[in-house]
C-alpha cells in the first residue's frame, strides 16, 4: 500500500515522503496512530501544497539542532552524582535520563533522553563522554564528570 508519511517513521522514511508499507502494518498501526495517510490522488495534491511548509519546519529543526550543538559543546563538563560502593564502583550505571536531568539542572536546556547515545554503560566515577544525535547529520559530544557520593 502506498502511504504518505505525516511524521518520521523509522524504517520507512521522513515526513512528507511517499513510501510503500504492507497493508496490515499501514491499516493496523500507522494509520490509527496518524503517522501516515493513504496516498490517494487528492492526498498527493494536498501533499504538494504542504511540501513547502514541511521543508520550512525541517529547516527550523535543523537550525535549532545547530544552536543546541554549539551550546552543548561550549558547556563545561556536566557533573553527575551517583552512589558508589567502597571500591569506587557505582551502584548501577549512569543512564541517559540521569544525563538529561543533570544537563537541565545545570543549564536549563532540555535534552531528549532518546537522543543520547552511550557506547557502553558508565559504571566508574570520573570523566566520560557521550554523543547526542540532534538531527540527521548533526551530532555533538557532551562531556560528563561522574562523581561518587
Amino acid at each position: 500500500m502506498k502511504v504518505i508519511l505525516l511524521q518520521d517513521v523509522k524504517g520507512l522514511g521522513k515526513a512528507g515522503q511517499v513510501a510503500n508499507a504492507s497493508d496490515g502494518y499501514a491499516r493496523n498501526f500507522l494509520i490509527p496512530k496518524n503517522l501516515v495517510m493513504e496516498a490517494t490522488e487528492g492526498n498527493l495534491r494536498q501533499l504538494e501544497k504542504q511540501r513547502a511548509e514541511i521543508e520550512a519546519r525541517r529547516a527550523m529543526d535543523k537550525a535549532v539542532a545547530e544552536d543546541l550543538k554549539k551550546k552543548v559543546e561550549a558547556a563545561q563538563p556536566v557533573v553527575i552524582e551517583s552512589k558508589a560502593g567502597n571500591g569506587g564502583k557505582l551502584f548501577g550505571a549512569v543512564t541517559s535520563k540521569d544525563i538529561a536531568d543533570a544537563f537541565f539542572k545545570e543549564y536549563k536546556i532540555e535534552l531528549d533522553k532518546k537522543k543520547i547515545v552511550m557506547k557502553e554503560p558508565i559504571k566508574q566515577p570520573g570523566p566520560a563522554e557521550v554523543e547526542l544525535k540532534l538531527f540527521q547529520g548533526i551530532s555533538a559530544k557532551l562531556k560528563l564528570n561522574v562523581v561518587a557520593k
